[in-house]
């Protein structure tokens, strides 16, 4: 049985359908690759516009090279505040909705970042719309729009850490899985570049007096693979290579790029561990390794999200739709709060599929409830206690 509140909330958001979907076309075409500060702040623009009129504060931080940060506040800003987040960067460059924007066919909206998630935007756009219509917004809320998910973070995660500082739950309106499911588990990962510097010399005349870079990698490769294990979750990979200067030339220098995933963080740490040791091993005499971390994302851990997800069960079975949670190897935002013993749950959004691709699709028809469930779900969070997930 919903109380006032949520029945208010739910029922306003009844009537929104086309308006979502307006919405929807308005945000998918614009492009906003990660890289394109222009088209990201164009997509803040926007959202700014939809939620000054109906008397939201939004909070702008301008950041000199990549997409401002936008905040919406609500509610007030105490502690205990609730905090809804999603990233307005797609993986697509520039000019993409020009050759495909957005395009719909009867349930079924296309476009770049459709799902992936322009639709997630809106829907906080309308959780926050909808709570700015009751008397008094019952706790405080507040909802960030970073700029640069899709690239690891590099720069909004100062912000989220931050916004989630004091927060009681955290919501995350990634895109919704193909299942209908929402996100109760994610994998962490991160990704590293691997410099190896050798000595050349002729592969004919003087081959002895040279020192492979591409062999060391080689070998080096051969161990960060080894260290994939299926059954704990834990995988490493080794994407791109390059180095050398001829086919008879000993090779100088070589590199490549390495990516890792991991379940837990206490994965995360014996990983990285054992990576360290791997470059420093001499493979090869006189070659030299490096590494560099280049992106991350921490885990969401199953235990941080099961309280919120036993509620948002209850609300979506209110509303009148079935959802059971899935663990996915791709990363999000929900790590880092996580990772700070807040309660977090993920994949929230409209259901999609077949992200970052000129494939990918948004369920039209998610749009709404899945809006209500969230809604309601973030109405009702005094009736759930988070002392197990701390």
């Amino acid at each position: 049985m919903q109380d006032e509140l949520t029945q208010q909330v739910c029922a306003w958001l009844e009537g929104q359908q086309q308006a979502m979907q307006d919405c929807l076309e308005a945000l998918v075409n614009i492009d906003s690759n990660s890289y394109d500060k222009a088209g990201t702040d164009a997509v803040a623009d926007q959202i700014t516009q939809w939620l000054e009129q109906d008397g939201i504060t939004i909070i702008r931080h301008q950041r000199p090279e990549s997409g401002d940060i936008l905040e919406a506040q609500l509610g007030g800003t105490g502690q205990g505040h609730v905090l809804l987040m999603g990233h307005r960067d797609t993986v697509f460059p520039t000019g993409t909705v020009a050759s495909r924007g957005y395009t719909q066919q009867d349930n079924v909206g296309f476009g770049p970042g459709v799902a992936d998630m322009k639709s997630g935007l809106v829907m906080n756009c309308f959780v926050l719309r909808a709570l700015s219509r009751l008397p008094n917004c019952p706790l405080p809320v507040r909802a960030l729009f970073t700029a640069d998910e899709e690239i690891g973070s590099p720069d909004g995660r100062a912000f989220i850490e931050a916004t989630a500082q004091g927060a009681r739950a955290v919501l995350n309106v990634e895109p919704g899985r193909v299942s209908g499911n929402v996100v109760t588990g994610r994998k962490g990962g991160a990704g590293f570049l691997i410099n190896v510097t050798g000595k050349a010399a002729h592969s004919g005349v003087s081959h002895a007096d040279g020192a492979s870079a591409i062999e060391t990698l080689a070998r080096k490769i051969i161990k960060l693979h080894a260290l994939t294990d299926y059954e704990a979750g834990i995988t490493t990979n080794v994407g791109t290579i390059t180095g050398g200067v001829s086919r008879n030339t000993v090779a100088p220098f070589a590199s490549a790029q390495l990516d890792t995933r991991f379940v837990t963080t206490a994965q995360r740490d014996q990983l990285y561990k054992a990576i360290e040791a791997i470059i420093a091993e001499s493979d090869v005499p006189d070659t030299l390794a490096t590494i560099e971390q280049t992106s991350e994302f921490y885990p969401l851990e199953a235990r941080m999200s099961s309280a919120l997800f036993e509620l948002y069960q209850v609300q979506a079975k209110a509303i009148g739709f079935a959802v059971d949670g899935e663990f996915t190897g791709g990363c999000s935002d929900a790590g880092w709060t996580a990772s700070l013993g807040i309660p977090t749950l993920c994949g929230l959004g409209p259901v999609g599929a077949k992200m970052h691709t000129d494939e990918e699709y948004c369920l039209l028809d998610t749009l709404v409830p899945r809006t209500q469930a969230l809604a309601s779900t973030l109405l009702n969070l005094h009736d759930v206690s988070f002392a197990s997930a701390r």
